[in-house]
């Protein structure tokens, strides 16, 4: 997905909220057993992936529609950023409340299979 994010296929979008999230994830001890970036590599990385993309003000919030709090931040730039889809392995959490706002909620494999015909 990134390859395709990089040679914009689509665009993926992101609250500062957000970001942020994913950057402090990426940080966490076990996350840099698992990636083996060093600091330096992992700040890169997250440089070159802020440059792809799309920002997004939250301009709305609708809390709570999800069971688990930590996802808001997901719908919420979704919902601002007028998503035309929801890529998530989390689908079952996204299934309800996307809809209600004219978002359909798919798993990276669908979505990509959409993507690369």
């Amino acid at each position: 997905m990134l390859s395709l994010l990089a040679d914009g296929q689509f665009i993926a979008l992101v609250t500062t909220a957000l970001f942020l999230e994913y950057e402090a994830v990426l940080k966490r001890p076990e996350q840099r057993e698992v990636h083996g970036l060093s600091e330096a590599d992992l700040d890169g990385l997250l440089s070159e992936l802020a440059a792809v993309l799309e920002p997004v003000d939250v301009r709305f919030t609708w809390r709570p529609q999800l069971s688990d709090p930590a996802d808001e931040m997901v719908l919420e730039a979704a919902v601002n950023g007028r998503a035309d889809v929801l890529v998530t392995h989390n689908v079952r959490d996204f299934a309800s409340a996307a809809p209600r706002f004219g978002i359909p909620v798919l798993r990276p494999a669908e979505f990509l299979r959409g993507v690369t015909l």
